[in-house]
């Protein structure tokens, strides 16, 4: 019954294997985006923080309200 497999699957491993590894070069590429856009919006932040020093320091301020009342 060739119609319930799914076209659109990648990885075209065989039935049997389950927990077979994923496309290590789309994992690649992947990691390497992530990592690119965590590298831009920390400059942003940065950025932000140097332009508007008042609205930076209230955000800190916010934020350390934040963790002194989050619960682990």
């Amino acid at each position: 019954m060739p119609d319930h497999k799914r076209t659109d699957d990648t990885n075209d491993a065989a039935f049997g294997t389950e927990g077979a590894a994923p496309d290590t070069g789309a994992e690649a590429a992947r990691r390497r985006r992530r990592a690119q856009f965590l590298r831009e919006l920390h400059e942003a932040k940065e950025l932000r923080n140097r332009v508007q020093p008042r609205r930076a320091r209230a955000e800190r301020m916010r934020q350390a309200l934040r963790m002194r009342t989050f619960r682990w």
